[in-house]
């Protein structure tokens, strides 16, 4: 009872294993906050003992009392006056007795309190009764006004329904006509886009074949270079050939001679 409300902030402290809560939402009640500072926990501790014995009290007992709450309750205020003053309270075991010979010497009076209270309900009752039939009529009242501006709407909506209807129409036309321009500019933006596509793409190919007739030119000229080197050195060839037999035979001549000379 005391911790209740505070639930979050208790398993916090268990696991930290720090200082758990001396209160939850009984912290709102008025006798806490008419303690000091240092004594709240105290007496909130006294509370949700006090009502922990309250509640206990109700579900239990079969002629049930507004005595034992009363006689409680006084007992919160002595604990605050003994913690303000120091004066002794009563203890807890006198005042029940006491609670209990009231209760003992006057039946009568408890056969009373139910009469009363069932008066008292009866009073409630009727009064709920006829909140509920204020708020039916006046339910219908609204209603029945809100058809009646309903049905005004209506005769204005068909009084109005030819001009409504010509403006609609304008405004028809209107739409048509702008979803025809975008479409067109829309149109008109994909084809400019084609067509910058397809300029782009004939550069490229442009490109390509420059660089390709390039290559090929060089690979012409080197290819004639060889050949032409080629040829240089294949007469140059054939000369020193020609060269070189016209020398045998020169060589020839003169050992022929010699030898004739010889056996001569």
């Amino acid at each position: 009872m005391q911790i209740l409300g505070a639930e979050k902030a208790l398993f916090r402290a268990l696991k930290t294993k720090g200082n758990t809560p001396k209160y939850g939402l009984i912290y709102h009640s008025t006798f806490i906050g008419r303690a000091e500072a240092k004594n709240k926990g105290r007496i909130s501790r006294y509370l949700a003992n006090k009502c922990s014995i309250a509640t206990r009290i109700d579900s239990f007992s079969e002629n049930p009392s507004s005595l034992y709450g009363e006689k409680l309750r006084d007992q919160v205020e002595e604990r605050l006056k003994f913690y303000e003053t120091g004066a002794a309270p009563r203890k807890n075991i006198d005042v029940m007795a006491e609670v209990a010979r009231h209760l003992a010497s006057a039946p009568v009076d408890m056969e009373v309190e139910k009469e009363d209270e069932e008066a008292i309900a009866a009073a409630v009752e009727k009064k709920k009764q006829k909140k509920e039939k204020r708020k039916k009529m006046e339910d219908e009242k609204e209603e029945e006004e809100d058809k009646m501006e309903e049905k005004k709407k209506k005769k204005k909506r068909k009084s109005e329904g030819g001009a409504v209807v010509t403006e609609e129409k304008t405004r028809g036309d209107e739409d048509e006509e702008v979803i025809a321009l975008v479409e067109e500019k829309q149109i008109k933006a994909e084809e400019e886009v084609k067509k910058k596509d397809q300029t782009e793409n004939e550069k490229k190919k442009k490109k390509k074949r420059k660089s390709e007739d390039g290559v090929v030119e060089e690979i012409k000229t080197k290819k004639s270079l060889e050949n032409k080197e080629v040829g240089v050195t294949e007469d140059v060839v054939v000369e020193r050939k020609e060269e070189d037999a016209k020398a045998e035979k020169k060589d020839k001549k003169k050992k022929d001679k010699k030898k004739r000379k010889s056996q001569e």
